[in-house]
């Protein structure tokens, strides 16, 4: 997928057409674990340096892991009665499950308190991708570990670097445990622990646990789903969030003229408070990147400011689930000044009567006035969108139907298998606490026949009825 991805991304303007917007699905994840540049000099973040793990390596490297993986399941697939552990009843060789638990949980824990100690915090590894709370610096850093009950937010990276710490710690404490002891034949018996089919139910509670954190965290927006990685969330433009920070900026600029002020807003800033970035707006069943709604962005065009005599207007913008809304062009007040109508017989404020004009600060139209009303209208429906662009439709055949981010997509596809393994974890769980009652098998019947609960299948030698 990576490759895939590798293939069709354009590298050349990160502000205006970013991975986001291209339906970067793997890219994006690569990026905030350090990964941020490539073979052919290009990298993202702004001031990311080329290191030797770039992202044609790392797609080398996982597809070589896969084949690996899939030949170690070839041979424990033919090898699968490994009997490599002594029993400390018997003495003899024996399949301990038990044990093999241990062993897994261990090199699971290893594997995670490395990633917190010594990759995310610099000490043998790049950190992670980190950003300013707009999304506008962000690079790959070291993180700093933060023990606290402060940090457990969704927006403290030390957060994660300690969670991960921790619980690899804990995990490995836990594993030594079941390495060196065994529950008893009460507790073996009533969790099914010799049951492949229990352990899967188990395994799956817990995986279908983590993608709907996943999909929340993502959704909602946390310090591990940057918006530079994976675009603005939804309730970034239902909470006005950088439409605000644009206003404080324009407010303590040190220039006098508002068109200056407009010039020095960041552009990926620009691009956040556009209504075409929302994931909320891109249905789930309109497949393809952003670019192939609306088109790559071209230009912005700057911030209209429309005019009636001494008030200036701003045009009420359009909610995240609305396909039209009326334009409607409000005072600081509140008040409707400037509209336009859908009966043009009953209409008091329409664009005409109100003889509005408006003018452009930043962009390519800055310092530019209009008093028509035929564009006055074009660009008061425009900004319905928020920020004004000008777009190349036909390079991608955009239709001009607005798709969701990749964000959008983690989400859904994240949600969707939890719920499936929710399902899953009921129906296999049931199966295996209720087996002899839905089967009508007896448990001595059960004993002699299932392999793995205290016998191996064939095997006269073990006594299976102390077990009973």
């Amino acid at each position: 997928m990576l490759l895939y991805e590798l293939i069709i991304f354009d590298p050349q303007d990160p502000i205006f057409n970013p991975m986001w917007r291209q339906a970067c699905y793997v890219m994006p994840l690569a990026s905030r674990l350090g990964v941020c540049s490539s073979v052919y000099h290009w990298s993202v973040g702004v001031d990311s340096l080329y290191s030797a793990w770039t992202y044609e390596l790392v797609s080398l490297s996982h597809i070589i892991l896969c084949g690996l993986c899939i030949l170690a399941g070839f041979w424990h697939w033919s090898n699968w009665d490994l009997d490599v552990f002594i029993s400390t009843a018997s003495g003899n060789l024996v399949l301990d499950l038990n044990r093999i638990f241990g062993i897994h949980l261990m090199l699971a824990s290893l594997l995670c308190f490395g990633f917190g100690y010594a990759h995310l915090s610099g000490f043998s590894g790049p950190g992670m991708w980190t950003s300013d709370s707009f999304g506008l610096i962000g690079s790959v850093r070291p993180v700093k570990p933060f023990y606290s009950i402060l940090g457990l937010g969704r927006f403290c990276y030390g957060a994660i670097s300690a969670h991960h710490t921790v619980s690899g710690f804990l995990g490995l404490t836990i594993s030594l445990w079941h390495l060196r002891s065994k529950p008893g034949p009460s507790l073996f018996k009533l969790l099914r622990i010799s049951n492949i089919e229990a352990v899967l139910a188990s395994s799956i509670a817990v995986v279908f646990y983590t993608t709907l954190v996943l999909a929340s965290s993502m959704w909602y927006g946390s310090s591990s789903s940057g918006i530079e990685l994976f675009g603005p969330s939804r309730y970034h433009w239902d909470n006005a969030y950088f439409s605000q920070d644009i206003e404080r900026r324009i407010n303590n600029s040190e220039f006098s003229l508002n068109a200056r002020a407009w010039e020095q807003v960041p552009e990926k800033l620009i691009l956040y408070d556009y209504l075409g970035c929302n994931p909320s707006k891109g249905g789930l069943f309109r497949s393809g990147p952003m670019n192939q709604g609306d088109g790559l962005v071209q230009n912005w065009l700057g911030h209209p400011s429309f005019e009636v005599g001494t008030l200036t207007l701003s045009v009420r913008r359009m909610p995240a689930f609305f396909e039209t809304f009326p334009v409607l062009l409000i005072d600081k007040g509140g008040n409707l000044r400037a509209d336009i109508p859908f009966r043009r017989g009953g209409s008091r404020f329409s664009i005409e009567q109100t003889q509005l004009t408006v003018y452009f600060s930043g962009g390519i139209l800055s310092s530019t006035q209009y008093s028509t009303p035929s564009l006055i209208k074009n660009y008061a429906r425009k900004a319905q969108f928020g920020s004004i662009f000008t777009f190349d439709r036909r390079a991608l055949r955009s239709d001009g139907v607005f798709r969701t981010s990749s964000r959008g997509w983690y989400s859904f596809s994240h949600t969707s298998l939890g719920i499936i393994f929710i399902f899953g974890h009921l129906w296999h769980a049931s199966r295996a606490l209720f087996k002899q009652v839905w089967t009508g098998v007896s448990i001595r019947s059960m004993v002699q026949s299932e392999y793995g609960l205290n016998e191996k299948l064939g095997d006269t030698t073990t006594d299976t009825l102390s077990f009973i």
